[in-house]
C-alpha cells in the first residue's frame, strides 16, 4: 500500500565495497578476536551472511547486503543490557560521559542474529544483527521515515480516498486508525457529518491533539469583516502557502470547518507540496539542494487593540533529514516571507531560480485540487506539506478552526499501530 517513489528519490544507493584483502580462512562461531584484527571473520563455515573485521576505532560489519560501520564509544554508549538501558521507556541508564573515549573491546563474537562485545571492565554487550541494520547510519540512509503516496489532483481522485464518518472518527479505534492512516499517507483527510459549529468541531480536533494555543487564540472563528490586518480574514484570493512560516516551529496541522456560507466561490485550493519538490529534484537537484540549505526569514506584524506582534520563523523552503534527503517541512509562504538578509549576494540569484522553479510546479494547474467546503464536512491539513489557497468568494462565509501539536497527532497514530 505504501507508495514508493518517495523511498527511491530520496535514498541514497548504497553498494558494498568488496575487501581487496585476499580471503582468509574463517574462524569458528564462539572465537574471541583482540581488537587489533583488521581481518574479516565470517560467522560460520557454511555462511557468508555476516563478516566483521575490527580497526583501530570501530568495528565493521557486513551483513543482510549493508556494510556498517560502529565506532566503539557508540557501540559501548548503545548497550541494551538492563544496567545501561531502560527497555519499558526506551531510556537511557548508561551516563554517556563516563564512557572513555579511547575504549576498545577486549573480545567480540558474532553468531548468526547477534553480536557480543565484551569490554575492558567485563561488562557484555549484546545487539541484535538486524537491530544494527535498522539502527545503523547506513541502514538508515536506505529506509523512509514516513511513508507516504505524492499526489497531484489525478492522482489524489483516482485513490477515491474516502472521508470518515464523525461518529466512527469519534467512537471507533476503527475509524480513528482510517482517518489518520489518510492522513498520514496523503496529508490531508476529510471527516463528514460533523455538526456545523465551533464547540463541535472542537470535540473533533481534540480526539486526536492536544489544541495548539497561538495568537489567533485557541479555536479561531472568523468572516470577512477585516478585524485582523491578515489576508486570511478578506475576501480576496489566497495563493497558496503554508501557515505560521513566522513561526520557529510552523503549526503542524491546521482544522478547517466551513459554518456557513451564502454567497459564490470561496473553493479551497490544496497542493501536495512535497510532490513538487519531488519534481524539482528530479529535474533540478543542484536547485533542490540550495532551497533545503539556504535559511530564509518570515515574519508577521499584528497590532490588534493592545496586542502587538512581531513574530520571526527562520528556516530554509525546504527541510530534510541530513542522513537520507527525506522531505518532512516545507516552509512555503510569499505573503510571509521577510527582507532576504541571511543570503549573501552570490548566493541571492540563484535562489530566486531555484524558488522559481519550485513555485512553477506548485502552481502547475494539475497539480490543484480543489475542494468546495461545505457546513459538516472538516478538513485536517497537514501544514509541514500540503499548501492551501483559496478562491475569492461573495457574500457571508464564517469560517472556524484549529492548529494542532503535531507530536500528539503522530504519538496518536503510533498508538494505533501506524508507522508515523
Amino acid at each position: 500500500m505504501w507508495c514508493r517513489r518517495l523511498s527511491r528519490l530520496f535514498v541514497v544507493p548504497h553498494r558494498p565495497t568488496r575487501s581487496t584483502r585476499p580471503r582468509l580462512p574463517w574462524l569458528p562461531r564462539d572465537r574471541t578476536v583482540p581488537a587489533a584484527a583488521t581481518r574479516w571473520h565470517h560467522t560460520a563455515p557454511e555462511s557468508l551472511k555476516c563478516a566483521w573485521q575490527l580497526h583501530g576505532d570501530h568495528l565493521e560489519l557486513r551483513y543482510a547486503n549493508t556494510l556498517m560501520r560502529f565506532d566503539f564509544v557508540w557501540l559501548r554508549d548503545h548497550c541494551r543490557s538492563a544496567s545501561c538501558y531502560n527497555a519499558k521507556t526506551n531510556q537511557r541508564s548508561l551516563d554517556t560521559a563516563s564512557v572513555d573515549l579511547g575504549i576498545k573491546p577486549k573480545a567480540v563474537r558474532v553468531d548468526e542474529t547477534t553480536l557480543f562485545l565484551t569490554w575492558p571492565d567485563g561488562h557484555v554487550t549484546r545487539y541484535g544483527l538486524e537491530w544494527l541494520v535498522k539502527n545503523s547510519y547506513e541502514g538508515q540512509k536506505q529506509q523512509v521515515m514516513h511513508p507516504r503516496i505524492l499526489w497531484n489532483a489525478e492522482i489524489y481522485r483516482q485513490a477515491q480516498v474516502p472521508s470518515v464518518d464523525c461518529q466512527s472518527f469519534l467512537e471507533t479505534d476503527e475509524g480513528l486508525k482510517e482517518f489518520l492512516q489518510n492522513f498520514l499517507l496523503y496529508g490531508i483527510a476529510f471527516v463528514e457529518n460533523v455538526t456545523p459549529t465551533k464547540e463541535d468541531t472542537e470535540i473533533l480536533a481534540e480526539r486526536i491533539s492536544l489544541i495548539r494555543e497561538t495568537i489567533y487564540g485557541r479555536m479561531w472563528y472568523f468572516t470577512s469583516d477585516f478585524s485582523r490586518g491578515d489576508t486570511a480574514y478578506t475576501k480576496l484570493a489566497l495563493d497558496r502557502h503554508t501557515d505560521t512560516t513566522y513561526f520557529q516551529e510552523p503549526c503542524g496541522i491546521q482544522v478547517f470547518h466551513c459554518l456557513k456560507h451564502e454567497g459564490t466561490g470561496g473553493r479551497t485550493l490544496l497542493v501536495d507540496g512535497f510532490y513538487a519538490a519531488e519534481q524539482v529534484l528530479q529535474q533540478a537537484p543542484d536547485q533542490f539542494e540550495l532551497l533545503s540549505k539556504v535559511p530564509l526569514k518570515h515574519e508577521y506584524v499584528e497590532n490588534v487593540g493592545d496586542c502587538h506582534n512581531h513574530m520571526i520563523g527562520v528556516g530554509p523552503v525546504l527541510n530534510v533529514y541530513p542522513w537520507n534527503n527525506e522531505l518532512y517541512l516545507i516552509r512555503y509562504n510569499n505573503y510571509d516571507r521577510a527582507v532576504i538578509n541571511t543570503v549573501p549576494y552570490d548566493v541571492v540569484h540563484r535562489w530566486y531560480a531555484a524558488h522559481r522553479t519550485l513555485t512553477a510546479e506548485l502552481r502547475r494547474p494539475e497539480n490543484e485540487l480543489w475542494v468546495k467546503l461545505k457546513p459538516g464536512k472538516a478538513l485536517f491539513i497537514d501544514n509541514w506539506r500540503v499548501l492551501h489557497g483559496r478562491e475569492a468568494f461573495t457574500g457571508y462565509r464564517q469560517l472556524c478552526g484549529c492548529y494542532l501539536t503535531r507530536d500528539d497527532v503522530l504519538n496518536t497514530a503510533r498508538l494505533l499501530g501506524l508507522q508515523a
